[in-house]
């Protein structure tokens, strides 16, 4: 790279990301990009299998990484013009926005699911042990990996960093719902960017990011956002089946893997093989093993498991060869809202659905289960959302009445199961209606 070159990422929702080589923060970032590890985040789908259900979702870890930076970047700057006392956070904030992901593993979230993998976990043990991460890092700053440790922690001495990375209100959860929504097509989720980040502040007593009180209405909307992304993208059924069938394949890898039945290369063996989290834990089949080396994580993304996927479907093994193919070819298992049942009427109903598999020749444990996805548009933790009023800080569900309803979760169960039992289904509880 010359010495006073910059780059420019043309980003569908923020326009231009622009990175000013001769800022030495910036520098660095652009440097930070360049690395394998970062690189990678290209090769891993926001929204994991999402794109079965919603084909628009294609979107990269990584533009959504370089969409929190930039985000990051203009609250800061905006916030630090007005107290110049947090310009010395900027290069703390801005490594911690953009490489808050790095640790994620194939699919994002739905690999945590699976493999019990922390992204948190990893990102931290990727700054320290990624040599040319560690490396740019140390040489900006060798107390930076701490620093950034600290913020991921939300143990940083000063709020007002870490709440700007991983918050009730934060730059993370802003790119993401907006961007999840543009890919998805939600329009719904559409949010009114620049309001909320007008009304973004920072309390020098407190060293809090608080909100200015005639910014409740859009942080408002950003919330009721949040919970219809959550009920209607995340916790789609079809979502929650697709991710039912993908851990279903790689838990009957597991099995055939130990009994040496599937081919497999060596990193994703070693994922086959793993412990839960780094250095304890159990694989998929709850076995004590060694902790997945580093090298081995980063050499897993969508492809690869999906490589493997793919060559599974034409195995031996009936379970796995056809787990496979559906995933492939989205002949996903049906989902059906039994959240009006009770505990005892779900129970009832699993064993008659194991009934109805063994006599159509399925495993039941492979190819029916039931899922509880939780949608909430508000959670009072991490000091949560303060308003700054005549009468000081005060917490946003106690002056509005909207997030206050918000606050209550909203459970849905959904039983799992194939497509070749629904007639069998439909006549036992002809009132339930599947997706």
């Amino acid at each position: 790279m010359l010495p006073n070159s910059s780059r420019t990422y043309h980003d569908p929702l923020h326009g231009a990301i622009a990175l000013d080589n001769s800022d030495p923060t910036e520098a660095l970032l652009i440097r930070l990009i360049d690395t394998p590890a970062f690189q990678r985040l290209r090769r891993i789908r926001q929204l994991g299998p999402a794109s079965l259900t919603f084909h628009g979702a294609e979107g990269s870890r990584f533009t959504h990484s370089l969409g929190v930076m930039a985000i990051a970047r203009r609250v800061f700057d905006r916030i630090a013009k007005r107290y110049p006392q947090v310009q010395p956070h900027r290069p703390i904030v801005l490594c911690a926005a953009l490489l808050h992901d790095i640790g994620h593993g194939p699919f994002s979230h739905t690999s945590e699911e699976i493999f019990g993998n922390h992204h948190e976990a990893w990102t931290r043990r990727i700054l320290r042990e990624s040599t040319p991460v560690r490396q740019l890092l140390d040489h900006f700053d060798p107390s930076l990996v701490d620093t950034l440790e600290q913020v991921y922690l939300k143990k940083y001495p000063v709020p007002f960093v870490w709440q700007l990375v991983s918050s009730q209100l934060d730059c993370d959860r802003l790119d993401y719902l907006m961007r999840d929504s543009y890919f998805t097509g939600a329009s719904y989720g559409k949010l009114d960017l620049d309001r909320i980040l007008m009304a973004l502040s920072y309390d020098p007593v407190s060293q809090q990011l608080v909100v200015a009180r005639k910014g409740m209405a859009a942080i408002e909307h950003y919330l009721i956002v949040r919970y219809f992304m959550y009920a209607q993208v995340y916790n789609h059924p079809k979502n929650i089946a697709a991710t039912w069938v993908l851990e279903q394949a790689f838990r009957r890898a597991c099995e055939q893997f130990a009994l040496g039945g599937i081919p497999a290369d060596d990193t994703v063996m070693a994922w086959l093989t793993q412990s839960k989290l780094p250095g304890e834990g159990s694989s998929l089949l709850g076995a004590p093993v060694k902790p997945l080396p580093l090298a081995h994580y980063l050499a897993a993304d969508d492809g690869v498991l999906t490589y493997h996927l793919q060559r599974w479907q034409h195995c031996v093994d009936p379970v796995l060869a056809d787990l496979c193919r559906r995933f492939l070819d989205r002949d996903l298992l049906k989902a059906l809202d039994i959240s009006s049942l009770n505990v005892n009427e779900q129970e009832h109903l699993m064993q008659q659905v194991s009934i109805w598999l063994a006599q159509a020749g399925f495993s039941a444990t492979h190819y029916a289960g039931i899922r509880v996805a939780c949608s909430r548009g508000y959670t009072i933790y991490q000091r949560g959302i303060r308003l700054q009023t005549a009468a000081g800080l005060q917490e946003i569900s106690e002056l509005s009445p909207l997030v206050k309803t918000l606050i209550q979760p909203v459970k849905r169960a959904w039983l799992i199961y194939p497509s070749e039992i629904e007639s069998s289904l439909s006549n036992f509880y002809p009132k339930l209606n599947s997706a």
